[in-house]
């Protein structure tokens, strides 16, 4: 069991970055450690209060997939469980409670600088777009089509990515002018074959996978690995198959709660969506906490173990 929430890790690695959720170690030139908080942000700021077990749920998922999927493509997986990876790293002894469950072993990569975002439904930023002009990255999308519509075949829609505010679609020509028409194909073709491979999996368990984002990065010889978070409820959109209905924002297996929350508070004027966070009620955390959870479950068809 993990020991608690923990809203920031501090181990006795050399910090390699933070970023809104992880924390990314290094151990050592081949391989790093990224810890997973129970950090929460939404509107692009972090919260005050942890969501209880977050941070393994995210890493957990990650690891199912990142197993689950290695027939197609290579990633950077190694160990997501605590006596495995302090065995590797021994300086990491005695820090058990702060890496159990929410922790992951990795190979080292150089990042392809583009978020591989894989869309199957019609939602978010491609709905805003879409509903502005019948495009999608200044693509046009056939005509006639409502919010939440399943998008047949489903479309590679990369993304620049932004370490403060929103992504920005770009088109895939962008893509080949920047890294090469090469490595566009390849990472095309990757990204669709897991989206698809994850989407028939989970619609056995109750989920549509409605869009999801993949990064991939190079080791220090060149080889391409799958990294970061796999179809995860952070980097995915996961809507309950019995609820879906075209034409309407669905429900979702995320932080949804928590924006419904601050949206409240931003309407009664008592929020203006900037730091610093309002604090969050004790419902609202655990609604959240649960949604997570849930989503856990229904992807691996077990109970969450941490």
């Amino acid at each position: 069991m993990t020991a608690g929430p923990l809203l920031e890790s501090a181990l006795p690695l050399p910090l390699h970055r933070k970023g809104k959720v992880r924390e990314v170690y290094d151990v050592d030139d081949e391989t790093v450690l990224l810890v997973t908080s129970d950090r929460i942000s939404a509107f692009d700021v972090i919260m005050n209060e942890p969501i209880p077990h977050k941070g393994a749920v995210l890493t957990q998922i990650s690891a199912y997939w990142f197993r689950a999927l290695r027939s197609i493509t290579p990633n950077h997986f190694i160990s997501a469980d605590a006596q495995e990876i302090v065995e590797h790293v021994p300086a990491l002894a005695g820090h058990e409670d702060a890496i159990t469950g929410r922790a992951m072993l990795a190979r080292r990569t150089t990042p392809v600088l583009f978020e591989c975002v894989v869309r199957g439904y019609l939602s978010g930023s491609a709905w805003k777009e879409y509903s502005a002009s019948g495009t999608l990255a200044g693509e046009p999308l056939a005509e006639g089509l409502v919010e939440s519509d399943r998008l047949d075949p489903p479309i590679f829609s990369p993304a620049t990515k932004a370490e403060t505010g929103h992504d920005e679609n770009v088109t895939i020509q962008h893509l080949r002018d920047v890294l090469g028409s090469e490595l566009t194909d390849t990472l095309q073709q990757i990204s669709l074959s897991l989206y698809l491979a994850g989407r028939e999996q989970t619609a056995q368990r109750g989920i549509i996978i409605a869009d999801t984002k993949f990064e991939f990065g190079h080791t220090s010889d060149g080889e391409l690995l799958l990294i970061d978070e796999v179809l995860t409820p952070d980097s995915s959109r996961f809507w309950p198959a019995d609820d879906y209905e075209p034409g309407r924002g669905q429900k979702s297996f995320d932080k949804q709660p928590l924006r419904d929350y601050l949206d409240g508070l931003r309407k009664a004027g008592t929020w203006d969506a900037t730091p610093p966070p309002p604090p969050l009620s004790p419902e609202t955390v655990q609604i959240t906490s649960d949604r997570y959870r849930d989503a856990y479950r229904r992807v691996t068809n077990e109970e969450l173990p941490y």
